[in-house]
């Protein structure tokens, strides 16, 4: 995983009054919200005696480990050690390790990162999804490492193969292009173009006409982990490709609608959709949970064909943004004064 970038890591649904613990990138972490209902997140360490504070309680804008009573704000900083008497001052060195939240349209993002910019921008996310408020989500766990999940919604290939009784029907086995575009630093857009195999040359990505002249429907892609199929102005579908660990993720599927509004219809319109994501999902899950290398993110050891273009560029970009993320750790690093060991308390 690559730090200092946005991860959509729940559905706002997931997190009500109480605390939840969760393992996600390859942490274990706690989420809460404070008083003004903002979500909080921390590394869920505790800074005395390293227990969790999924366990513990709320206590206005704090949260008290369960252990030893000792609370922390939204902040991370440490405002009480019970055990040195409510009086007594606490070191500052006693704080959590916290990341900043952002949350809309039903989504908790984190900044997964230390030193989070004073001018940190809100995450993005897509603009043709915004304004619409009907959907259902699924949630399904894989057996692999996000990206390989992630990627195989940019794999227009394996259609015919895997989805040969589902989404894809037809024995369109030949894959042109695919089309892509760059729509700003970390998103871009692909069109399939798949065909019957007629014995033609398959155009290049070059060749093909970007975006599709023929039909609205394209493919997009928000890096870390965002995914959306447009299939149409009135139907969508969004993917969240959340990171537990190395070779775990949560894919939530959102199903998006804009043509019922008569609430009765519409959630059985949404829970059908969302048995037949499953359904779909299932197909990819079978043969992705069996690719190797896990947990490794890059790609390692494969040979890859011109359909595999998405996912060239997505690989592409994101050691972009891991080589960022290296030289601002580095230049973190050095800028950093030299800390004396702290004394007992």
């Amino acid at each position: 995983m690559i730090r200092n970038l946005w991860y959509a890591v729940l559905e706002s649904r997931e997190l009500g009054k109480g605390i939840l613990g969760a393992a996600r990138l390859g942490e274990r972490m706690v989420f809460w919200r404070d008083e003004t209902g903002e979500a909080v997140c921390f590394y869920d360490r505790c800074a005395h005696r390293g227990a969790s504070l999924e366990k513990g309680k709320l206590r206005g804008g704090s949260i008290a480990c369960p252990f030893h009573g000792l609370e922390y704000e939204a902040s991370g900083r440490c405002v009480k050690i019970p055990a040195n008497g409510k009086t007594a001052p606490v070191p500052e060195r006693f704080r959590m390790r916290s990341y900043p939240t952002w949350e809309g349209y039903g989504i908790i993002w984190i900044w997964w990162g230390e030193n989070p910019p004073a001018d940190l921008e809100p995450p993005a996310f897509f603009d043709d999804l915004k304004a619409m408020d009907s959907w259902g989500t699924v949630v399904d766990p894989w057996d692999n490492h996000y990206t390989k999940v992630l990627e195989n919604q940019l794999d227009v290939v394996h259609l015919p193969f895997v989805h040969h009784n589902t989404i894809g029907r037809g024995g369109k086995t030949l894959v042109e292009g695919p089309g892509l575009e760059w729509v700003g630093e970390t998103m871009f857009c692909h069109y399939p173009y798949n065909k019957v195999d007629d014995g033609s040359r398959p155009r290049t990505p070059k060749e093909v006409p970007v975006p599709d002249p023929t039909r609205d429907y394209k493919l997009e892609c928000i890096l870390p982990n965002l995914w959306e199929n447009y299939i149409s102005k009135k139907v969508r579908v969004l993917g969240l490709f959340v990171p537990v660990d190395e070779t775990h993720t949560l894919l939530y599927l959102r199903f998006y609608q804009d043509f019922l509004r008569a609430p009765g219809l519409r959630q059985i319109v949404l829970w059908m959709a969302g048995r037949f994501n499953l359904i779909v999902a299932h197909q990819d899950r079978r043969v992705v949970n069996t690719q190797i290398p896990k947990g490794d993110g890059t790609g390692k050891g494969e040979l890859l064909i011109q359909g595999d273009h998405p996912i060239m560029e997505f690989r592409k970009k994101r050691l972009e943004l891991r080589n960022t993320a290296e030289r601002d750790r580095v230049q973190t690093a050095e800028r950093a004064p030299t800390e004396a060991p702290a004394e007992p308390t």
